[in-house]
């Protein structure tokens, strides 16, 4: 079973890969690129169609993979993202005696013993498990400490054998990772078996419910204290190692924009208050929820709020993300430059955050993040699409060479929290096609450029001190810099300028040698063919002393 599985994985990624590198590469660089242009859309469509399939079909670690795909809005076609974002709903249920049996060998009794009341119909199928609604015994309920009134839960109940189709999937897409490997602008930018080994170990957390549910109780630690988020309980009690028990918080699903709009939710303030909570989560926390689809977040409607007011609701908590504590000061550099719309600032945190390969022409970067935030600064997703084409070509054509080579990589500990902005950059373009990133992230920019100022008090004192210094002794040493002028001894040193007159000269030299070895060894060349071979003989023979003086000088 599993083998066949392993076969139809790696016989649809080689139909995409050779179908990509004949139409998309090669007939580029041999000069048909309209006929390579041609049909792209459709046929990038029908991948997307064919991929959906094969999820569909085969679960595992496809699904994941297409979830991720699906909330790209801001990257992949409108049809695409839409094609793919199917695979939220359509993750087949697995066959209720199965899920029974796994349940029941992890829970030690029957579900009617373990339950008051257990849904047979899963709430939610998913790629790893699927989702049971239930109704705690009342002795469990008061095992919750502060929660006793908690009877309504949800099951997450893992999957059976998909610890061996995790094993044969990646071993797959380590096959295929190493065929994109082999195109060097994938390579030079992404490290792909780095990127595998993390998709493993972050697989390896999410069937570990353990896991989950300490990553669960620690965001309700975070948000306990905020009625506009909402996170679930862990009943632990009733929690193993294969079987998760939440507090149920299931409502909206966040992409069921009608539905929203109709409890009277504004979907702009959805889109704010889900940007709000990551940048908190990224910024203050260092500890984010690392799935944001659509699948994980909901909106409580203000009558089933306890509140009163719509809440925010997060679920599913098996792969999260920590900040690297070496990458928060180029990220914090990135949101103050961003929302500054300071182009030198943003260069810095690429190489503070080693987004730039070796070698990056940072003049020009930052020329080109100065034309954008000239230009495109401001405008909301929906706005840059009305740009008009012409124009974005000019800008294109106009930093060509940084477009051709593309000095960017994203380093390994940050491919999770690249990966989960990307995709809430999706979520809050969904919500509001004219959802601003731009003006969202300038408060945050403001408060880290105060705290930055408050917080640095004793780098600046330092600076003012050395720079009273250098003000106290300025008019001493001009006094003796005018005594030397006067006096015809001030000389002027510049030892870098000493090494490039010498490499100048050296390679001057290097040209003498060519030319006379050129003039030498064609000179003879002709007196041999012409039958001078006394005299064209002795010429080749003189052409060998500069040849030798140029490769061993």
């Amino acid at each position: 079973m599993f083998k066949n599985r392993y076969r139809k994985i790696l016989f649809f990624f080689a139909r995409v890969v050779i179908k990509i590198a004949f139409l998309d590469i090669f007939l580029s660089k041999i000069g048909l690129r309209k006929i390579s242009e041609k049909g792209r859309d459709a046929r990038i469509l029908d991948a997307a169609k064919r991929y959906r399939n094969l999820a569909v079909e085969m679960g595992g670690v496809l699904i994941k993979v297409g979830q991720f795909l699906s909330a790209r809005v801001d990257m992949l076609p409108a049809d695409v993202t839409e094609e793919l974002s199917g695979l939220q709903d359509q993750v087949p249920e697995e066959d209720f005696q199965r899920i029974r049996k796994l349940a029941e060998e992890e829970l030690g009794q029957t579900l009617e013993e373990s339950f008051a009341e257990f849904e047979e119909i899963p709430l939610a199928s998913a790629s790893l498990g699927q989702v049971h609604r239930a109704v705690l015994r009342p002795e469990d309920s008061l095992a919750v400490e502060g929660a006793e009134d908690i009877t309504k839960v949800v099951v997450k109940i893992q999957r059976p054998d998909i610890e061996a189709i995790i094993d044969v999937d990646l071993s797959a897409f380590r096959i295929v990772a190493g065929w994109l490997e082999r195109y060097k602008p994938i390579r030079k930018r992404v490290d792909l078996p780095a990127l595998m080994e993390e998709f493993s170990t972050i697989l390896g957390q999410e069937i570990d419910y353990i896991n989950e549910g300490k990553n669960a109780e620690h965001f309700w630690e975070i948000y306990k204290s905020n009625p506009e988020i909402k996170v679930p309980r862990v009943i632990w009690v009733k929690t193993k190692q294969r079987v998760l028990v939440l507090e149920d918080v299931y409502a909206i699903k966040i992409t069921n924009y009608r539905e929203i709009k109709e409890a009277g939710v504004d979907l702009n303030e959805v889109a704010l208050r889900l940007f709000a909570s990551y940048m908190e989560q990224i910024f203050e926390e260092e500890f984010f929820h690392a799935d944001p689809h659509p699948g994980n977040l909901f909106v409580i409607p203000p009558e089933k709020s306890p509140t009163g007011a719509w809440q925010l609701a997060f679920v599913d908590f098996g792969m999260v993300g920590l900040v690297p504590s070496n990458a928060m000061d180029g990220l914090r550099e990135m949101v103050i430059a961003v929302g500054t719309q300071d182009a030198s600032r943003i260069v810095k945190a690429y190489e503070k955050l080693d987004f730039l390969l070796p070698g990056a022409d940072l003049d020009l970067i930052e020329q080109a993040e100065a034309k954008a935030f000239e230009r495109f600064w401001g405008k909301s997703m929906s706005e840059l699409q009305d740009i008009d084409h012409k124009e974005m070509m000019a800008f294109a054509n106009e930093f060509r060479d940084l477009m051709y080579d593309m000095p960017f990589q994203i380093p390994q500990d940050l491919l999770l929290l690249g990966r989960t902005v990307a995709i809430l950059s999706g979520m809050c373009t969904g919500l509001d096609p004219g959802f601003n990133v731009w003006e969202s992230i300038r408060p945050y920019a403001e408060d880290l450029v105060k705290s930055e100022l408050t917080g640095n008090w004793d780098v600046w004192w330092g600076e003012i001190e050395v720079l009273l210094r250098s003000l106290i002794s300025l008019p001493r040493r001009l006094d003796g810099l005018l005594d030397q002028v006067e006096r015809g001894e001030l000389r002027i040193q510049a030892p870098g300028l000493e090494g490039h007159l010498a490499n100048i000269e050296k390679n001057l030299q290097g040209l003498t040698g060519a030319v006379l070895f050129a003039a030498l060894f064609i000179g003879g060349m002709q007196l041999v063919l012409a039958g001078f071979s006394l005299p064209g003989f002795i010429l080749l023979g003189s052409a060998l002393i500069p040849l030798l003086v140029i490769l061993f000088r």
